[in-house]
Order: C-alpha cells, then sequence, then structure tokens
C-alpha cells in the first residue's frame, strides 16, 4: 500500500520559518523525484520544488532563496526547509512522488498559514 504522510504544518508569523516533512511507504522511494506542491482553494495546485534521486533541486521563482528542498532516500523522507515565510505562502502543501506521467503518487497535504 502507497502512502505520502506529510507533516510539519502550522500558523506562523510573517517572517517566520517552517519544515514540512514526507514519508514515503509502499514504493520504491529512492527512484522517484520528489515534489512540494500547494494549493490555496479555488486555484490549481502549484509546484513549488522538486529534487531528483540524486539530489538535484528546482524551485519555484517565488521561492527561490527562501524554500530548500532536502531528501533521505534511507530515511524515505523528503523536506522542505521554509525561511522567510509570508502572507502569500499560506496555502495547503502537498508531497508528491513521481516515476513517469502514469506513476504519481500524492499525500493527503497539510495546513501552512502565515499571519501575524
Amino acid at each position: 500500500q502507497v502512502q505520502l504522510v506529510e507533516s510539519g504544518g502550522a500558523l506562523v508569523q510573517p517572517g517566520g520559518s517552517l519544515r514540512l516533512s514526507c514519508v514515503g511507504s509502499g514504493f520504491n522511494f529512492g527512484s522517484y523525484v520528489m515534489k512540494w506542491y500547494r494549493q490555496t482553494p479555488g486555484k490549481e495546485r502549484d509546484l513549488v520544488a522538486l529534487i531528483t534521486p540524486f539530489g538535484s533541486t528546482d524551485y519555484d521563482a517565488t521561492v527561490k532563496g527562501r524554500f530548500t528542498i532536502t531528501r533521505e532516500n534511507a530515511e524515505r523522507t523528503v523536506w522542505l526547509q521554509m525561511n522567510s515565510l509570508k502572507p502569500e505562502d499560506t496555502a495547503v502543501y502537498f508531497c508528491s512522488a513521481t516515476l513517469s506521467a502514469h506513476d504519481i503518487f500524492w499525500g493527503q497535504g497539510t495546513q501552512v498559514t502565515v499571519s501575524s
């Protein structure tokens, strides 16, 4: 049974930091590109960051320099370190594992709220 379980979402003040975690099970974690997406009500799910099995990363322009994605294949875990948070970072954050266009898994999401 494939599972992706996110955690770490919370209410944080502008300028603060959070670290999201996503633990995978039931699939060959080390072979998958791991991604973090976010979604706000009424909008599409947007890609925030990705990391390949070998550790190459890419970021959306809106988070580059503030967010860092890392992974540890032995722990089947991917993290998203979020610094200098802004109110516009408020969203539900989803973890996904992608091997191909037909082989994608999703987590249930974790809420991040940036507000004073």
